[in-house]
């Protein structure tokens, strides 16, 4: 678990990025990723082929890739009825960008720019 001011600096560095996710939903959304074990089987394969297409390398030596795992957290999520804007509502290349600015992935967030330059950010 980071410290408050670990989480800090990583969250600044999301922003720095462009990444539009508030602080807590982010902070969320990276433990949940960390904890959970078993993830919804067609969403990865959506975030490997939305990789794949990218040229993104993704690394599962140690299980799933991160990038996959926190997309797929990203992805389950629901959107609160109080909420007007909410990241369910963004494509799931806008939501797979989202998961490398959080990872702070420059080279894998240019690779999908590239490959999607249709897609707003």
């Amino acid at each position: 678990m980071q410290s408050q001011s670990e989480e800090g600096v990583m969250y600044d560095g999301y922003q720095k990025l462009g990444g539009i996710i508030n602080e807590k939903d982010c902070i969320s959304a990276l433990e949940r990723a960390e904890k959970t074990a078993v993830f919804n089987e067609s969403l990865i394969r959506q975030a490997e082929n939305i990789a794949k297409y990218a040229g993104i390398t993704l690394d599962n030596s140690d299980g799933i890739d991160p990038k996959v795992k926190l997309y797929a957290v990203l992805r389950a999520d629901n959107k609160p009825e109080d909420v007007k804007d909410h990241r369910s509502q963004m494509s799931d290349q806008r939501l797979f960008a989202e998961a490398l600015r959080m990872l702070e992935d420059v080279g894998s967030l240019n690779k999908m720019i590239a490959a999607y330059p249709n897609i707003s950010f």
